[in-house]
């Protein structure tokens, strides 16, 4: 069995170590319902201006007044926007002959998995030395088959057709924001059309960080049948959706399993989708960038520039480096908890004391660890900025360093009073 460099077991349905406190995705949600209601708390002390959103998501929802009562509406409000939403996702993914929302970009992949792969392996793509997300994943297990993982820049053509996939997953930009080069994107792509399969593209991140920060392709302009995004990640305001789009028959494949399973968006989900894609503008996204870079190169000069892995929204630290660093702290080389325990901990002091939300605290069971700042508008500002941020993330991991025989302490910063 895999381990981390500090011994401990690696999950391999998560990719880190599981511990005592986040032994599984059930407690996973109850820090999430925990950091939910600290956000709160920091929100009525600090006003609405304090909280800086560092997920990368802000997860607004940017619907009219007017579409209220029109939009909205379940019965007949997705007929009056179908047209809009179609022709604003077609122009965002450059191709495409329809479009279909479901209520997470998680959902529409496992949907997608479940309705394309026909029984057999499901081959998926990824940037060299990095992961397909834990929705590909899952999404296989769910579907009873066999998950195989390739690398871009490997021979994919033997790799595709040895496994006779119906289904290939292609993950342009990985939740590191680990990027697969277009070249790489496009050659997989036309490798697994000649093997028969239907090409879905994993764009969460990447329908708009490669052509606006690196002047790639836009998504379907490559070849692919079907690609999904986000529509609260990279430039898009939200809310929390997957926007999927392309040729008519694997789309409403999708969509068909998703409404089985309900996944899919309802009206209110879909018309958000829809204004955040029509309000979305390039500029937002470089600004994010640039605050990102601003953050990674005042944690390199921290934390030193060998632990600071710099994505093209921010910085990120490992989850074994932090703990490491937590460890040094407290001059010691060991101990029982893990580095997701660690990361999650320093998380909730972030928010709490300082008002950093990161995903270390909201994300979804799963999901990374790794300790990630990914500013969204006006987070660095709202936290007292750069400098203020790096102060605030040293405080909190020399707090963990004290605590880490504390399990009292642990319990109560990761799940309040409901532990």
């Amino acid at each position: 069995m895999e381990t981390d460099r500090f011994g401990n077991t690696i999950d391999a349905s998560v990719s880190y170590a599981r511990g005592r406190y986040l032994s599984s995705s059930a407690a996973e949600i109850r820090r999430l319902r925990h950091a939910q209601a600290v956000a709160a708390e920091v929100l009525e002390t600090r006003g609405a201006d304090g909280i800086g959103i560092f997920t990368g998501n802000p997860r607004y929802f940017p619907l009219k007044p007017d579409d209220l009562s029109t939009y909205c509406e379940e019965w007949v409000g997705p007929g009056l926007f179908s047209a809009e939403l179609t022709q604003a996702a077609i122009a965002h993914f450059g191709g495409g002959d329809t479009v279909a929302v479901t209520n997470r970009t998680s959902a529409g992949i496992v949907a997608a998995i479940l309705a394309l792969c026909d029984g057999r392996p499901v081959v998926s793509v990824v940037p060299d030395k990095d992961r397909s997300h834990a929705s590909v994943v899952r999404g296989c297990r769910l579907a009873g088959v066999e998950l195989v993982e390739i690398e871009g820049s490997a021979d994919l053509g033997p790799a595709i057709t040895t496994h006779a996939p119906a289904l290939v997953v292609i993950t342009t930009v990985t939740s590191t924001l680990a990027r697969l080069p277009d070249a790489e994107t496009s050659r997989a792509i036309a490798e697994g059309r000649a093997a028969g399969a239907t090409v879905f593209l994993d764009e969460a991140y990447g329908a708009r960080l490669r052509p606006v920060l690196h002047g790639g392709a836009l998504s379907l302009s490559m070849g692919a049948d079907i690609a999904i995004t986000n529509a609260d990640k990279a430039g898009l305001c939200g809310p929390r959706a997957g926007i999927l789009c392309g040729a008519s028959a694997p789309v409403l494949a999708t969509l068909a399993k998703a409404s089985e399973l309900g996944q899919e968006a309802r009206a209110p989900i879909a018309a958000g989708a829809m204004r955040s894609l029509q309000a979305f503008d390039p500029e937002d996204l470089r600004i994010e960038a640039s605050d990102g870079a601003s953050i990674a190169e005042a944690m390199a000069g921290a934390w030193g520039a060998e632990v600071v892995l710099r994505s093209d929204l921010g910085p990120m630290l490992d989850e074994e480096d932090v703990l490491a660093r937590v460890l040094s702290l407290a001059g010691r080389d060991k101990t029982d908890i893990v580095p997701a325990e660690a990361t999650a901990a320093i998380g909730m002091l972030l928010l709490k004391e300082h008002g950093v939300l990161t995903v270390n605290t909201h994300g979804a069971p799963g999901g990374r660890v790794s300790l990630r700042l990914k500013p969204t508008a006006g987070a660095v500002t709202a936290v007292g900025g750069v400098a203020a941020l790096v102060s605030a993330l040293d405080s909190a991991t020399e707090e963990v360093s004290h605590r880490l025989d504390d399990d009292a302490w642990f319990t109560a910063v990761l799940f309040g009073d409901e532990s």
